[in-house]
């Protein structure tokens, strides 16, 4: 059923204008998600994965490892990571809320 079914035209149209447009939320979030998986893969190198995969894996097995490592930072977000994309995005919103 339609929101302007329910709340009528000029309530839906108010509230349509008060929320961002889906494709702006949209890049914000991919934008957060990315910002999480390069911490997060920043964090993983920092405690010694990418070295641990490189070991006694010769030259190749070093210029690998570091692209393990952002593959696994990228799916660990795209399984919900650990919040950090949601924390910046609450930040922005109320950010924006409070400069209105």
């Amino acid at each position: 059923m339609p929101a302007e079914t329910i709340q009528g035209p000029e309530t839906a149209a108010r509230g349509a204008a008060a929320r961002p447009a889906p494709a702006a939320s949209l890049q914000k979030r991919e934008t957060a998600e990315e910002f999480e998986a390069v911490f997060l893969a920043e964090m993983l190198s920092q405690a010694g994965l990418e070295k641990a995969l490189a070991a006694d894996s010769g030259f190749g097995g070093e210029a690998m490892s570091g692209l393990l490592v952002q593959e696994l930072a990228e799916k660990i977000v795209d399984r919900g990571g650990f919040g950090l994309a949601d924390r910046i995005l609450r930040q922005m919103k109320d950010r924006l809320e409070n400069d209105q």
